[in-house]
């Protein structure tokens, strides 16, 4: 998605996919900018994965749930690459390491990942909290999904569009912390880029679920 100076390339974390096209659009469109949904904590573990383990003592900055999610989600998702034979964020990695080899500038433009978890603890409820245990158990243990796709592409937008209508209904809360807070932030971040850089391009790498609100949010700002 292009808008102004600004080059959206969604993908997804454990995909192949993402990888190649994310060198080939940072390669091609040669910006002075590349923003990532990352923050400063989520690049440094992603640069350093044998330093970065969670530790007992995270649950006094992010709270229980936050803690537990944190490490429940990082479990599925490696488990996930595993089966694709990728590593969760080497879409990130390849989008620092191509931005380096042209000379193009960082932006980490997400919202504090301490930030978050310490939200996802207040706000998750109890019904949400045993949803997410037996979504978790059908799809890990029963091999069961309302959806199916190949894990080694991005979804398309269709597809998408119904996981996130999924994802609302049934967890409403979750929904507005992990999704609806952090594109307010990185609509922020990005508009903000845009406004001060007006004559340098910006290609901005994130999640696809996250790339058709962050256009219209951005558009809203202006």
């Amino acid at each position: 998605m292009r808008y102004k100076n600004l080059v959206l390339v969604g993908t997804s974390h454990i995909a192949a996919e993402s990888v190649a096209k994310v060198e080939q659009v940072i390669l091609s469109e040669n910006p002075a900018i590349v923003a990532l949904e990352l923050d400063r904590k989520r690049l440094w573990a992603l640069l350093h994965p044998d330093k970065a383990k969670a530790s007992i003592r995270d649950i006094r900055r992010v709270g229980l749930k936050g803690y537990l999610f944190g490490l429940i989600g990082a479990y599925v998702e490696r488990k996930l690459g595993e089966k694709v034979g990728m590593k969760p964020g080497a879409e990130m990695l390849q989008a620092v390491n191509v931005a380096r080899k042209i000379g193009a500038h960082l932006a980490l433009v997400d919202q504090d990942i301490e930030v978050t978890l310490r939200r996802f603890s207040k706000e998750l409820t109890w019904k949400e909290k045993w949803r997410l245990v037996v979504d978790v158990l059908k799809g890990m243990v029963l091999r069961k999904s309302d959806f199916s796709f190949d894990l080694r592409t991005v979804p398309d937008e269709k597809l998408i569009g119904k996981m996130i209508a999924q994802v609302k209904k049934r967890y409403p809360n979750i929904y507005r912390v992990l999704v609806t807070e952090r594109n307010d932030v990185m609509a922020r971040n990005l508009a903000h880029l845009m406004r001060h850089f007006p004559d340098k391009l910006i290609v901005a790498i994130v999640g696809a679920g996250h790339g058709k609100d962050l256009l219209q949010l951005i558009k809203r700002a202006e």
